[in-house]
C-alpha cells in the first residue's frame, strides 16, 4: 500500500489512536496520505483489537491489513511516515505540530473537550465530536454522534452535545459499556472475541468482580497497565455475538473517517495540489 503521489505532501498528524482515531487512519492510508500519529504512554483504550495505539503496549500491531509501530522519537516517525507503516509516536510533547508542520490536523483524542488544538495549528484543522467550534478552534468539525448526522462535516459551529449514553444494540444501552467496580488496575479473566454467558466472569479490578450482565461478545477490555478508578469505562460486551465484528473496525468509525477525507479532498490543501 504505497502512499498516493498525488498525497505525498499532504502529511497528516493524527491527535490519538484509539477507536474513532484508528478508523480515521485506515481511511486515510488505504486512501494514499502519509500519516503520524500520537497516543500517550499508557492510553485508555477499550475496543484494543481495532486500535492502533495498541502498538503502545505491544510494539506492533496490524489491524484489517494495516500495520502500526510504536516509534519514541520525532524522527523516527517522519521516517515512517510515507511507508506502508503507520507510526505511532509516543508521549509527544505539547508542541508536537510545531515539530512536524503537518499539512492537515486530526484531533481525533475524543475528549469530549479541546484539550490544546489550535486552528493554527495546521493549513487544514479537524476535530472529532463536540468540545470543538468549526470557525475558531479549527476548520472542520466532523459529527460523531450516532443518528442523521453521523460523518458530515461542519464547517461553522459544533458537533451535537455527548449524551453520555451508548448507541443501543439490540435492546441493551448502558448495561453493554462495562465500568470499574473500584480504583485499580484491570485482570482480565476473558479475551477479546470471547463469547460469554449472563454471570460469567470478565475481569476484576482490585478484589471486586466485573461479570457479563448479558450473553454477548466481548468486543472491548482496557490493557492491565492502566490505573482506572470507579466508574470509569473499562470494557464493552456486544450482544449480536458476531466474534467478527470484534477484529474489525465499526461502522461509526469508518463513516465519521469517511467525513475526514471529504473534508481534507474539498480543502484548499488539496486543491493546490491537485493534477
Amino acid at each position: 500500500m504505497n502512499v498516493n503521489p498525488i498525497f505525498k505532501d499532504i502529511l497528516v498528524l493524527i491527535k490519538g489512536a484509539g477507536d474513532m482515531a484508528s478508523g480515521v487512519a485506515y481511511r486515510l492510508k488505504r486512501t494514499g496520505f502519509p500519516l503520524i500519529m500520537t497516543e500517550l504512554s499508557t492510553p485508555l483504550m477499550v475496543r484494543r483489537a481495532v486500535c492502533f495505539g495498541e502498538a503502545v503496549y505491544s510494539g506492533e500491531v496490524e489491524v484489517e491489513g494495516i500495520i502500526a509501530r510504536r516509534v519514541d522519537t520525532p524522527a523516527e516517525a517522519v521516517r515512517l511516515a510515507n511507508t506502508d507503516t503507520i507510526p505511532v509516536l509516543v508521549a509527544p510533547k505539547p508542541d508536537i505540530a510545531t515539530t512536524f508542520k503537518p499539512k492537515v490536523l486530526v484531533d481525533a483524542i475524543m475528549a469530549k473537550t479541546n484539550t490544546g488544538t489550535n486552528i493554527d495549528d495546521a493549513p487544514f484543522v479537524i476535530a472529532l465530536g463536540p468540545g470543538f467550534t468549526a470557525g475558531v478552534d479549527c476548520d472542520a468539525v466532523i459529527e460523531t454522534n450516532r443518528g442523521h448526522w453521523l460523518g458530515r462535516v461542519i464547517y461553522t459551529g459544533q458537533a451535537e452535545p455527548d449524551t453520555n449514553k451508548p448507541g443501543p444494540v439490540k435492546g441493551h444501552i448502558a448495561d453493554r459499556v462495562l465500568r470499574a467496580p473500584a480504583d485499580g488496575h484491570v485482570i482480565a479473566a476473558a479475551r477479546l472475541g470471547d463469547q460469554l454467558k449472563q454471570g460469567q466472569l470478565i475481569a476484576r479490578v482490585g478484589d471486586r468482580e466485573v461479570r457479563a450482565p448479558f450473553d454477548g461478545v466481548l468486543r472491548g477490555l482496557v490493557h492491565p497497565n492502566v490505573a482506572v478508578i470507579a466508574g470509569f469505562k473499562i470494557g464493552d460486551l456486544d450482544p449480536r455475538g458476531i466474534t467478527r465484528h470484534c477484529f474489525t473496525i465499526s461502522e461509526k468509525s469508518l463513516a465519521v473517517a469517511g467525513g475526514v477525507v471529504e473534508a481534507i479532498l474539498v480543502s484548499d490543501v488539496a486543491r493546490q495540489v491537485r493534477p
